[in-house]
């Protein structure tokens, strides 16, 4: 698709694998990590895509091959129609004023020896935006804009809590104007009552800035409040894909059936009501996936076919995509 489509960003067949080359012992082994294996997706401007799975299904990896932090092995990145993996490091480096990312750990991602000012600043002193004191006025906005107080600037990282260092992360994000922001994981370090206030902060930057994000995360609830879509992720491989609505209402996959049967339900009665499914074993090893559908090993539906070969993600009703031979009706 092109810009005039609507879409911001889009992934084509991205793959990533890493090779097993450090030690001894590994490098007898051979092989690689499978951790992105043809991966393509679209993002709409000034929407939110949630991507969801599983702690080691490839989620951050496939953010870091959108920005460019690590090399993709195969596929193509298509922001604003243009291929950012074929970009020179200088062609990029005008590109990464649209594209920012929010970390998942508010402890590891602010450098602890910067004060905050000094941190928030540091975009635009890399990309030479504005004077000395334009760079201070804009960083007080900015402090001011994420619910923090102008005497902050000074102050170092070690003396904030989790959530407002999340939000000195999300200014430090906003200092370029951005058009796209991935949010990998931002409120899973952080207590429900902040993960909230975090959540509901970025809402209203999104609608007050028409941001467009990626946001990535393992709480499906927490990606029903903030998505417009969803996208579901399995061992590399996207193995479901819409509307956040028409997700939640009718999961097709047996593995987000599986997810969203996890989730609690605030009624009681309903709760007691609710089939609970129990994946039995673990994720397969990236290194050796699983022939056919990845999934076929933890399913009560598989058939001989789901062994031998693999789904293709197909739209199976208008705006729903499942890769799975036996989705539900």
């Amino acid at each position: 698709m092109s810009p005039g489509d609507g879409v911001l960003l889009e992934a084509r067949g991205l793959v990533k694998h890493f090779p097993l080359s450090k030690g001894l012992l590994l490098s007898r082994l051979g092989g690689s990590v499978k951790a992105v294996d043809g991966v393509s997706l679209e993002v709409r401007e000034g929407q939110t895509l949630g991507l969801v799975g599983e702690s080691g299904c490839g989620k951050s990896t496939l953010a870091r091959l959108i920005l460019r932090l690590i090399k993709a092995d195969k596929g193509e990145v298509l922001f604003e129609g243009r291929d950012v993996l074929k970009l020179s490091h200088r062609e990029m480096k005008a590109v990464r004023r649209s594209m920012q990312i929010i970390f998942q750990d508010p402890y590891a991602s602010l450098n602890p020896r910067m004060s905050v000012g000094a941190i928030i600043m540091e975009p635009m002193v890399i990309h030479g935006e504005g004077t000395k004191e334009e760079r201070r006025r804009r960083a007080m906005e900015l402090l001011s804009l994420v619910g923090l107080q102008p005497e902050h600037f000074a102050r170092y990282p070690h003396e904030f809590s989790g959530g407002q260092r999340q939000r000195i992360g999300v200014a430090r994000a906003l200092a370029l104007r951005p058009r796209l922001i991935i949010c990998d994981e931002p409120v899973s370090a952080l207590d429900v009552s902040i993960q909230a206030q975090v959540l509901n902060l970025l809402k209203e930057l999104q609608e007050r800035f028409h941001l467009t994000y990626i946001f990535i995360a393992h709480d499906l609830s927490v990606v029903r409040y903030v998505s417009d879509e969803v996208a579901v992720m399995y061992l590399g491989k996207i193995v479901e894909r819409a509307a956040h609505d028409e997700l939640y209402g009718h999961p097709m996959h047996p593995y987000t059936l599986a997810l969203l049967s996890a989730v609690p339900v605030p009624d009681p009665r309903k709760e007691r009501e609710r089939r609970r499914i129990i994946l039995e074993g673990d994720v397969p090893n990236p290194i050796n996936p699983p022939s056919g559908c990845r999934f076929h090993t933890r399913c009560w539906k598989k058939q001989e076919i789901c062994t031998e070969v693999e789904p293709p993600l197909e739209e199976k009703v208008p705006g729903h995509s499942v890769a799975c031979h036996f989705p539900e009706s």
